[in-house]
């Protein structure tokens, strides 16, 4: 018998003592690595992904998935960093009481880059949000993928792109740019149907700065190249641009408070006392009559709508045409309407690539679409027509005779040419046709068009200035007066502009049980 004397067994660990366990570690998540590391995002004028992910949801309602994952990577220091949820924080809760799913990348943690197992936390909570139905929030703030990593980084990239695809047109996809996104990375929120970029901290580029001048020799800063203004004025990759990220989330949640949650659903509606029959006099005066004088149409959008209130997408960008969300009686709309105070309202590339992405995100998520007009024609010119005018404005009219949703126009003054017929015009499918008294309808203006067909006459004239004028009246006495489109049928009727709101809200509430199937087939092949 040994003399060695025995040592007593630890005693087993009860559930009370697991369960602290389990507190501590959980708030040890929540706080994140070395508190020196917040101070840094605070400095920055950035929040925490957790602190951006209260913001976004309703108090209290959020459910964290995955929490404790961790990578398993082997090399480059990495088997000696393991932190709990890998820098990406994911899960669900409600904005205005609707489910959102939601995954927020955690610069704290790997500069917020993405590896293997912060990947499969994206994959698994966008698989979620597919199944349930419910809109899908990205908050990014990383350093692309993560390089120790390898092409399993990569390849998590690719699924996220994979599900990105799968979801267009099922549920609403809105990214959120909070700090830089390069390379890859940035293809992601393009796939998505909204981008919000905070002026100073976000950028979004392929190839950063550096490499920029190696190959090019052009020198250029991060917000210069890929910064919140340029891709809100000048690429259009980002629909809306904030101050700073508490403005910015909070534009976040006013839209989906106007989009429903999935293709399945209309969009939510929201009880309205503002009178369905209240007149619009002062459009009497706002818009004049002579087609040459400019007024600004968000004006016209303003008086129609519920409360004025619209929040509009694109702002800065391609502003000859305004593409806005609003309700109407309560129920919302997309409005995309001509601007003469921006290159007179002429439909050119940006703006055709800018209305028919929006007419689509619309005819997806069952809005309805009403169309204000006052276009005197695509935008002439060498660069427009080498940069390929023809297939970009066949995107605008592909995405209307594609849809499926109530379609309105309405006719305020001129309407010309292609132009008039790609901006939803009876003869391309629009449910209702309507017109002030001051619409002008024609192939051309008519200036213009006297040239062309009596030219030889002018040309002979002794005084060819009167007989061009006398032309002028005479083409527009018998092809441009305000009732010859609505004795022909194309458009439905002629209606006192006080009555604007009142004849759309009728129209909109007749249409809102309309049903229409497009053909059988895989799917179209739209101009790219």
């Amino acid at each position: 018998m040994s003399d060695v004397p025995s040592i007593p067994a630890d005693p087993a660990p009860t559930t009370r003592c697991r369960l602290e366990e389990l507190r501590a570690l959980r708030q040890a998540v929540a706080d994140g690595p070395d508190p020196r590391a917040t101070e840094a995002q605070h400095a920055k004028g950035k929040l925490t992904a957790r602190e951006r992910v209260e913001l976004l949801l309703d108090g209290g309602s959020f459910h964290e998935v995955e929490p404790l994952r961790r990578h398993r990577a082997q090399g480059f220091g990495l088997e000696a960093r393991k932190p709990h949820t890998d820098g990406v924080v994911v899960g669900w809760g409600t904005v205005h009481g609707r489910t959102v799913f939601v995954y927020a990348h955690d610069f704290r943690i790997f500069g917020g880059a993405l590896g293997e197992a912060h990947a499969q936390k994206i994959h698994k909570i966008m698989d979620m949000a597919i199944a349930a139905g419910a809109p899908l929030v990205s908050l990014n703030d990383g350093a692309g993928a993560r390089i120790q990593e390898g092409v399993t980084a990569l390849a998590g990239y690719g699924g996220i792109f994979q599900r990105n695809t799968r979801a267009s047109g099922v549920i609403p996809q809105i990214s959120v740019m909070l700090g830089p996104c390069a390379g890859g990375a940035a293809y992601s929120p393009a796939l998505t149907d909204f981008v919000f970029m905070v002026r100073e901290t976000s950028q979004m580029f392929i190839t950063g700065p550096d490499v920029v001048q190696a190959v090019t020799g052009e020198k250029i800063s991060q917000n210069g190249l890929g910064g919140a203004d340029v891709h809100s004025a000048v690429s259009g990759v980002s629909h809306f641009v904030y101050d700073d990220e508490q403005s910015c989330i909070e534009e976040v949640r006013y839209l989906l408070s106007l989009l429903p949650s999935n293709n399945r659903e209309m969009p939510p509606v929201q009880l309205s006392d503002d009178p369905v029959d209240r007149r619009n006099d002062s459009l009497l005066d706002l818009v004049p009559a002579d087609g040459n004088r400019p007024y600004d149409m968000r004006k016209v959008i303003e008086e129609v709508v519920d409360y004025g209130e619209y929040l509009e997408v694109h702002e800065r960008w391609a502003t000859n045409v305004l593409c806005v969300l609003a309700r109407i009686d309560g129920h919302v709309t997309g409005i995309i309407a001509n601007q003469p105070q921006s290159l007179a309202g002429v439909l050119d590339i940006s703006a055709s690539e800018k209305a028919a992405r929006f007419v689509q995100m619309c005819d997806a998520f069952n809005i309805p679409l009403v169309t204000l007009l006052d276009v005197p024609g695509f935008l002439p010119g060498v660069d427009q027509e080498h940069g390929g005018i023809i297939r970009h404005g066949a995107k605008l009219l592909y995405a209307y005779c594609n849809a499926t949703v109530p379609r309105i126009s309405l006719i305020l003054r001129k309407a010309y040419g292609g132009a008039y017929i790609v901006m939803d015009s009876r003869s391309i499918g629009a449910d209702l046709a309507y017109a002030w008294p001051t619409n002008e309808i024609a192939v051309m203006g008519a200036e213009g068009a006297a040239n062309v067909i009596f030219r030889r006459d002018i040309a002979a004239a002794e005084d060819p200035d009167a007989m061009r004028t006398q032309k002028i009246k005479e083409y527009k006495a018998e092809l441009m007066h305000p009732y010859y489109a609505a004795e022909r049928g194309l458009v439905d009727d002629v209606i006192d502009p006080a009555e604007t709101r009142q004849v759309l809200t009728s129209a909109l509430a007749m249409l809102r049980t309309k049903h229409a199937d497009l053909p059988s087939r895989k799917h179209g092949n739209p101009p790219m």
